[in-house]
């Protein structure tokens, strides 16, 4: 892996704020053209999916404060993904946030529909301009492990931005629970000992408390470490 992503640990990150169910979205006839890169599909989507209940739940995670929108921009084997950049644009429009657009994924990660080994083992890596001392709040059409959520908040954190939350348009509602548990954690270090996790910071650059809830649930209901290992060259 010639770059690593940056993570860090949790401190209590918030849920992640869904707007929608994944059915209702991924049944929309407009999802298909909108995550291959058309921006008047994505709008149109994301028009009718916003959830004011959601914004009202960000607004209650940012309080007086004023963060830059940052979307995902992930690329996909059809196009960039255009979601991320349509749902950042309308929670703007509603809010007043401004949106940020010089942070930009860099690679092409393949996640969806992709199983739980794949995401873990190509991960998202992100370039652009952060403001230090500046407050952000992530956006992404779907959390399913929360990875990219992570190297993106990773990568904003380590630049000197402050990362208050994130909002999807749809995910897995106990993946929107992205901070990790001291018992995950355990549980994880327990099972699978201390030398997996010193190839997995040799490998990614991070330990495993900089992991996901469901990264670590999901490498803890692995059978053994070797198959982790294995899986995971075998799928960058």
């Amino acid at each position: 892996m010639k770059s690593k992503p940056y993570r860090c640990a949790w401190r209590l990150f918030p849920d992640v704020v869904l707007h929608t169910h994944e059915s209702v979205v991924k049944t929309h006839p407009l999802y298909m053209f909108a995550k291959s890169g058309d921006s008047d599909a994505a709008f149109e989507l994301v028009k009718s999916m916003v959830s004011a209940k959601a914004l009202s739940e960000m607004c209650s995670i940012i309080g007086h404060k004023q963060p830059f929108l940052v979307s995902a921009h992930a690329f996909e084997k059809t196009g960039v993904n255009a979601i991320p950049q349509a749902l950042a644009d309308e929670i703007s429009y509603s809010t007043g946030f401004p949106v940020e657009s010089s942070i930009v994924q860099t690679n092409i990660v393949g996640h969806t529909g992709a199983n739980g080994f794949v995401r873990l083992a190509r991960q998202a890596l992100f370039l652009g301009d952060v403001v230090s001392g500046a407050d952000y709040f992530l956006v992404d059409d779907f959390v399913g492990q929360g990875g990219t959520i992570a190297n993106l908040r990773g990568y904003i954190e380590s630049r000197g931005g402050c990362v208050m939350g994130a909002t999807s348009l749809t995910g897995k509602p106990y993946s929107a629970k992205i901070t990790l548990e001291d018992k995950q954690l355990v549980d994880l270090r327990n099972k699978h000992g201390r030398q997996l996790e010193e190839w997995w910071k040799s490998r990614f650059g991070y330990d495993f408390d900089c992991l996901t809830q469901s990264e670590a649930r999901y490498l803890t209901n692995t059978e053994n470490a070797d198959k982790i290992r294995n899986r995971i060259v075998a799928e960058q």
